[in-house]
C-alpha cells in the first residue's frame, strides 16, 4: 500500500519569534517553531522520506473548517493575524500564520480523503501549527483550527464514513478535540495525556455526554509516565477499544512531547517507546482492516520529535523497527478507563 505525506512550505512562514523572556521559550525561541518543521523534513529527506510519498497540501476551505468551527471563529482568527495580534498569551499569530493553519487543517483533510478513497493505506500530514486545543470558538494553545477534528469530520461527511477513533498521545489533553465531539458517537476520542497539567482538562470521569457518552476515554497519567505506562495501555487498552468500535478510519493526534528530553513536560517516553505505540496502533488497524493516518501535534525537542516521529512513521508503513517493547501494567490503571467497555456505547 502506497503511504503518503502532506506538506507545507506555509508552516515555516508562521513566526512565533523571539520569546526569551517567556518561561517555555526552547533556546530563546517561541517552543512552536518552525526548526520543529526543519528538523523533521530533514531527518525524513535522511531516510529519504521512508517511501512515502510527500505531497504539497492545500489550503482547507471554509467549508471544510466550519464543520468544526463557527463562521464567528474565523473571522477571528483572520482577523487576529492580518493585525499580528496574539489569540492568547501563548498562541503568537503573524499575517503568515493564517495560510500556514489553513494548510495545516488543508493537509488533514486530504489525509482523511486519501486514506478514506483508497489512495493510501497509511500516511501523515506533518503541519504547524498544531490543533488538538483549538475548540470550536477559541484558539489556544499554539493551536488556531482543530485539524485532526476538521479531518475526522470531512471523512464522515464527505467521504460518508460512520466511525472514526483519534487516538492522541500528545502529552498535554486534546481538550478542543474531546469538547468538539463530546456528543458525537461517530467519533471515538481516546487521549493519553500527563494529569494534572496544561490545559487543566482530561479527568477519567469525562466521558463524553447526551448521544456521545461513553465515546470519550480519558486516560490521565501521572509525571514520570513513561514505555511502561504509555505503550502498555496503547496496547491493552486502545487496541481492544479499535476492536469493539470497529472505526473506519483511524487517526493518530501525534504529539511527541511526551518524551524523555521535552522540555515542557515530565514524561519519560523514549523514542522507542514512540515506535512501539505506533506498532501497537498499526496492528490494531490491520487486524480491523482500517486506514490508519498521524496528524502532527506537539514536540518540542526538536531532535526528539524527529527522531520519534520517524520510528512512528516507519512502524506505521508496517517497517518494523525493532526498538521499544510493552511491560505489563497495573490493571487498575487499564480500570481508569476500562469500564467503557461495558458501557451502552458499545453495545450496539
Amino acid at each position: 500500500m502506497k503511504g503518503l505525506i502532506f506538506r507545507s512550505e506555509a508552516s515555516l512562514a508562521h513566526d512565533t519569534g523571539d520569546h526569551r523572556d517567556h518561561p517555555e521559550a526552547v533556546n530563546g525561541d517561541h517552543p512552536e517553531s518552525a526548526q520543529r518543521i526543519v528538523a523533521i523534513e530533514a531527518e525524513l529527506d535522511r531516510l529519504d522520506w521512508l517511501g512515502y510519498e510527500p505531497r504539497a497540501s492545500a489550503t482547507a476551505t471554509d467549508a471544510m473548517l466550519l464543520r468544526a468551527h463557527p463562521q464567528s471563529h474565523l473571522d477571528r482568527v483572520r482577523a487576529a493575524c492580518a493585525k499580528s495580534e496574539p489569540l492568547d498569551s501563548d498562541t503568537v499569530v503573524v499575517p503568515a500564520s493564517l495560510a500556514a493553519a489553513l494548510h495545516a487543517a488543508g493537509g488533514a483533510a486530504a489525509l482523511a480523503e486519501a486514506l478514506c478513497d483508497g489512495t493510501a493505506g497509511f500516511g501523515a500530514s506533518l503541519h504547524r501549527p498544531p490543533g488538538h486545543h483549538a475548540e470550536a470558538e477559541r484558539a489556544m494553545g499554539f493551536c488556531l483550527f482543530n485539524n485532526v477534528a476538521v479531518a475526522a469530520l470531512h471523512a464522515i461527511e464527505v467521504c460518508g464514513l460512520e466511525r472514526v477513533l483519534i487516538l492522541d498521545w500528545d502529552v498535554h489533553h486534546g481538550n478542543g478535540t474531546e469538547a468538539i465531539f463530546a456528543s458525537d458517537p461517530r467519533v471515538c476520542f481516546i487521549s493519553l495525556h500527563q494529569h494534572p497539567f496544561y490545559p487543566g482538562t482530561g479527568s477519567a470521569s469525562d466521558q463524553g455526554e447526551r448521544e456521545g457518552s461513553g465515546y470519550t476515554v480519558n486516560c490521565p497519567l501521572p509525571a514520570g509516565s513513561g514505555d511502561g505506562l504509555f505503550v502498555g495501555l496503547t496496547e491493552q487498552l486502545v487496541a481492544p477499544l479499535v476492536a469493539l468500535y470497529r472505526p473506519q478510519l483511524i487517526l493518530i493526534s501525534a504529539g511527541f512531547d511526551a518524551h524523555r528530553d521535552d522540555p515542557l513536560a515530565q514524561c519519560n517516553v523514549t523514542d522507542g517507546g514512540f515506535a512501539a505505540m505506533a506498532r501497537a496502533v498499526y496492528v490494531a488497524a490491520g487486524n480491523a482492516s482500517t486506514p490508519l493516518g498521524l496528524v502532527l501535534e506537539g514536540g518540542y525537542n526538536v531532535d526528539a520529535l524527529a527522531r520519534s516521529l520517524a520510528l512512528s512513521l516507519s512502524e506505521l508503513a508496517g517497517m518494523p523497527t525493532g526498538k521499544g517493547s510493552s511491560e505489563p501494567i497495573d490493571p487498575r490503571v487499564v480500570g481508569v478507563a476500562a469500564p467503557i467497555l461495558a458501557r451502552r456505547a458499545f453495545a450496539t
